[in-house]
């Protein structure tokens, strides 16, 4: 109990002091309004990560549906927000991208979590464009395909690592529960799971819905610091674009996912000037990681503080 609190404590002061540390460097200005919106990137970068690694390699879904979930949050934050401009109709609507977001995910779900492979793909593929098409011809109230502009800037960054850091760690705690152990058991072999009596469909519909609020919650913040939200903003490419910072942080990973998307957000940073270029360079780097390191750059690996104090105390 003793070991566990010293390790909550430790982490709790590395959040602290890498909070410190960028809101110093922002107040010195060696972080200009540029690295700013770098950071705020890769802080909605994380969170899709997040969400697309739970479904895909914690339980074995592979889906390309996640840019619809994070369209319903931006949409849902930008028209609440234009009716209620303030910080209140602000969180307000990404209580209701959340809402939706979970409801569509389970109406979707229940019929389709059955479907594996490819086949699972291309329905969640499927879903993400239905979700896009819709807005599409939403009318006046989404605008169609000119999207809406003028969103009030409510997302900042402190705000945006303040949910990095709450929803990772609730992400932790329920890959530790025994419903998240349950649907890890899925992913490494769903017969053996099934035959010891684990509810695959219902864990998969569970993990699914838990994903997609996530990723509403990443719209939210995303819509609310770029200002401006169009349907071809959650096209299929969205989708791969995290799709790639699960599999090349590692497959099962959420230190992985973290860390492959601090890179490839820095690496954006240089890419600014070649944005052609960009989907070549993260194919090579894909190619490179799958050659030489098959399950990404920390496989199913995390970083615990706890497996140090048990070095130090075999070492003592």
């Amino acid at each position: 109990m003793k070991k566990n609190l010293k390790v909550n404590l430790i982490w709790f002061g590395l959040i602290i002091g890498l909070f410190l540390i960028l809101k110093g460097l922002e107040l010195s200005g060696i972080m200009n309004l540029y690295y700013i919106q770098i950071l705020m990137g890769i802080g909605i970068s994380i969170l899709m990560g997040l969400g697309t690694n739970l479904v895909l390699g914690f339980s074995g879904q592979f889906t390309l549906g996640q840019a619809g979930f994070m369209a319903i949050g931006a949409y849902s934050s930008a028209i609440i927000t234009g009716m209620m401009p303030t910080y209140d109709g602000f969180y307000l609507s990404m209580v209701v991208g959340v809402i939706i977001a979970a409801v569509v995910a389970l109406i979707f779900g229940i019929p389709t979590l059955r479907l594996k492979g490819d086949y699972l793909a291309i329905a969640t593929l499927g879903m993400a464009e239905i979700i896009r098409i819709i807005i599409v011809n939403g009318g006046e109230l989404t605008n169609g395909a000119a999207g809406l502009t003028g969103i009030l800037p409510y997302t900042s960054w402190p705000v945006i690592y303040f949910f990095v850091v709450i929803i990772t760690i609730l992400v932790l705690n329920f890959l530790r529960s025994a419903t998240g152990r349950q649907a890890i058991t899925i992913r490494e072999d769903e017969i053996a799971a099934e035959s010891m009596g684990v509810n695959v469909t219902k864990l998969k519909v569970i993990i699914f819905v838990i994903g997609a609020m996530i990723s509403a919650i990443a719209g939210s913040l995303y819509v609310s610091y770029i200002g401006t939200v169009v349907p071809k903003d959650f096209a299929i490419m969205k989708s791969i674009d995290y799709l790639i910072i699960a599999v090349l942080g590692g497959l099962g990973s959420i230190t992985g996912t973290i860390i492959a998307a601090v890179v490839l957000g820095i690496i954006n940073m240089f890419l600014q000037n070649v944005s052609n270029l960009r989907m070549i360079i993260y194919a090579l780097a894909l190619i490179l990681v799958m050659l030489f390191r098959p399950g990404g750059l920390l496989g199913t690996k995390e970083l615990y503080l706890s497996k140090f104090f048990n070095k130090s105390k075999e070492g003592k």
